[in-house]
Formats: C-alpha cells, structure tokens, sequence
C-alpha cells in the first residue's frame, strides 16, 4: 500500500521509549507531564518521543487549557497493521539479498515508499531492479500482458520498460501465442 509509509510507523515504533508511550495511550489520552511521571523521564524526552509518533501518524495532540493531551490514533495503528499483512507491502519493503552492491543499487533507485525514480542506464544496475520486480511474480505462474502491468504499477508508470526488460533480460518469456508470460 504506497499511501501508507511503513517505514516510519516501524521506526516509530523500534524504540523502547516509544513502545511504552503507545502502551499507556492506548489506555486514555495523557499529557506530557502525567507520561514522564509514570515513565520516570523528563518532559523534553518524552516531548521528543511523542513528536516522533506524530510524526508517524500514531499519535495526536488536542490543546487542554495550558496543556497538550495526546491520543494514541487507533485508526491510524489498524490501517498500518492492516498494510503489514499485504504483500504488495512487504515486498516493498524487502531487499533483494545481502549483497551490498545490489542494497547501494536498489537505494540508489528506489525511493522511500520503493518505487523506482528512474530506470538505470547500465545494464548490470537494470538487471539488479529487473530481479527486484521480478520478486512481485511467482516461480509457477503465468500472466498476461494486462496483469503484469498491473503488477508493477506500484513499482514504477513506466510498466513497459521493466516488462520489456523481463523478456530481454532472460527472466520472463512468453507462451507459444504470446499472450502469457511465465518467468524462466
């Protein structure tokens, strides 16, 4: 799901700190001063961490009087749980391998929400997005021209280039009427 950023939900949330916050939002609004009492933290530590959650989209601040009241936004935490469970989502998410080479490539050309800004010029990069795409296909299916654009849209526009390049690249090739293409 490209509208929702998953990336900084699950930074948001890869801190203790933070985790604990959530916790106690989840049971009622607090402010900042109630949750750095129970935390034993200082104001300004939670006042960071509170603006990392909204930040993320979890958390929302309500002026009361002369203070803040923060919420956890228990429909922002569902539709993000509900994205974790997609695998158009994860698989955004993913990285090819551990070989660095190919982790620089795929940063280099992918943004933050995984979609491709530009197509490399050089073989040996496009070669390294195409096996990227290639992860949206399973080993055993087979599909048509219409199917496999619709899924590398969430990758790039520009579906013709990395379908195309399947079939140059010796990863995809088409049945013998040339409607279905089947990975090799």
């Amino acid at each position: 799901m490209p509208e929702l950023d998953l990336v900084p939900f699950l930074k948001a949330l890869a801190d203790e700190s933070r985790l604990r916050l959530v916790g106690l939002l989840a049971l009622r609004p607090h402010s900042v001063e109630e949750l750095a009492t129970v935390l034993d933290l200082r104001a300004s530590t939670v006042s960071h961490h509170l603006g990392k959650l909204v930040e993320a989209g979890l958390v929302r601040a309500e002026a009361s009087g002369h203070y803040h009241v923060y919420a956890l936004d228990l429909d922002a935490l569902h539709a993000r749980a509900k994205a974790l469970q997609s695998r158009e989502a994860l698989l955004d998410m993913a990285t090819i391998s551990g070989d660095p080479y190919e982790q620089k490539v795929l940063s280099t050309f992918l943004d933050e929400r995984g979609r491709l800004k530009a197509v490399p010029m050089k073989r040996k990069k496009f070669e390294v997005v195409l096996r990227h795409a290639l992860r949206l296909f399973e080993a055993d299916g087979a599909w048509s021209e219409a199917e496999i654009n619709q899924r590398l849209k969430p990758l790039t526009d520009d579906v013709a280039t990395l379908r195309r390049g399947f079939i140059d690249h010796g990863l995809m090739t088409r049945d013998a009427a040339g409607e279905r293409y089947v990975r090799v």
